[in-house]
C-alpha cells in the first residue's frame, strides 16, 4: 500500500492544488488530489474558487470575508472549472462572484470581498481558557492507530494539515464519544507556506472546513460513519479578522447552537496561541442517519 504523504511533501502537494492554471482574465482551472475520495472536499473547492477571486484583485486588498454554496458534489476525475464576475471594485473594497463548474453546471460558488488595510476600533472575545495547548493533545496518528478501519478514509488523504482534537474526534465508533457542548481543534498547515497573505487565506478556508460540522454531533455525542450520521456542507461563511499564519497553530473553537429539520448550524473562532482572534466561520449542514430514507417531499 502506497504511504499517504505528510509534512512539507503534503504541503507542497496542497499548494499545487491552490495553484490554479489562468486560461485568461477572468478563468480558471484547477485539479483534485486523487486519493480515491467519491467526491471532492468541500474546503478544497472553496480554497481554490479564493484563489480564483483574489487573482482578479489588486494584491494591496486583502480578503476579509467570503460566503459560499454547495451545490452538487463535485467529481475528483474531473477538473474544475472557475468563472470570476467583478461585481465592483471601489475606493476601499472589491467584491468577486467565483463560480466553479463541472460539466457545465455549477458544483460551488462563492461571493468574496478584498479591503485595503485600514485603521479602526479594534476589541475582541478572549480566547478560551483550559485549553492545553497542542504540544500536549493527541495527534491524528495517534487516533488512527487506535481506530485503523474508522479512519481509512483519512489515512489515505495527503496529510497538509496537522489536525488535533483536544476532544474526541467525529469519526470514533459509536459509544466512544460523550456529548460535549463544543469542539476544540489544534490545526496548522504541516509545513511552511509562502508569505502570500492570499494563500494564507485559501489555507485557512481550506482547513475551515475540516472539522466545523463535529461540532452539531458533539452536542448529541453522535458520531459520522457506520452506526451514526452522514452529512454534507450546505454553505460555508467565513470572516477574515486579522493577519495570521496557517502554517502556525490556532485553536478552532467550535459550537452549534441548532440542530433541526436534518440540517445543523455550527460556529467557529479561530484564535492563535497568543490569543489573537483571526477568523469566524458559520456553516450549515445536511445530516441524516446511516440508512435513513429520505422524505417523499
Amino acid at each position: 500500500m502506497t504511504q499517504p504523504l505528510s509534512g512539507q511533501a503534503a504541503v507542497d502537494k496542497l499548494l499545487e492544488v491552490l495553484d490554479l492554471k489562468q486560461l485568461d482574465a477572468a478563468r480558471f482551472v484547477g485539479e483534485s488530489p486523487q486519493t480515491g475520495a467519491q467526491r471532492v472536499f468541500g474546503g478544497q473547492v472553496a480554497g481554490q474558487a479564493l484563489v480564483a477571486a483574489g487573482r482578479t484583485v489588486d494584491p494591496e486588498r486583502r480578503v476579509h470575508s467570503l460566503h459560499g454554496y454547495f451545490v452538487r458534489p463535485g467529481d475528483p476525475t474531473e477538473p474544475i472549472e472557475f468563472t470570476v464576475e467583478t461585481i465592483r471594485d471601489g475606493r476601499s473594497f472589491s467584491v468577486r462572484r467565483s463560480t466553479a463548474q463541472q460539466y457545465g453546471k455549477t458544483i460551488f460558488f462563492m461571493s468574496a470581498s478584498f479591503q485595503v488595510t485600514e485603521e479602526g476600533l479594534d476589541h475582541h472575545t478572549p480566547s478560551p481558557v483550559d485549553v492545553p495547548p497542542p504540544t500536549e493533545v493527541r495527534t491524528m496518528r495517534d487516533w488512527v492507530r487506535q481506530y485503523p478501519s474508522r479512519a481509512a478514509s483519512f489515512a489515505a488523504a495527503p496529510q497538509a494539515i496537522d489536525v488535533r482534537y483536544v476532544g474526541v474526534p467525529g469519526w470514533v465508533p459509536p459509544g466512544d464519544r460523550v456529548a460535549a457542548d463544543r469542539q476544540q481543534v489544534w490545526m496548522r498547515i504541516d509545513g511552511r507556506l509562502p508569505d502570500d497573505p492570499l494563500l494564507h487565506a485559501c489555507a485557512l478556508t481550506y482547513a475551515s472546513d475540516l472539522s466545523l460540522l463535529d461540532a452539531v454531533l458533539s452536542v448529541h455525542g453522535e458520531v459520522w460513519g457506520p452506526g451514526g450520521v452522514i452529512g454534507a456542507s450546505l454553505d460555508h461563511a467565513l470572516w477574515f479578522h486579522r493577519p495570521f499564519r496557517a502554517d502556525e497553530w490556532f485553536l478552532y473553537d467550535c459550537l452549534s447552537p441548532s440542530a433541526s429539520g436534518g440540517r445543523g448550524l455550527a460556529s467557529g473562532r479561530m484564535f492563535t496561541e497568543d490569543g489573537r482572534h483571526i477568523a469566524s466561520a458559520v456553516q450549515e449542514g445536511l445530516l441524516r442517519r446511516v440508512g435513513e430514507r429520505r422524505s417523499p417531499s
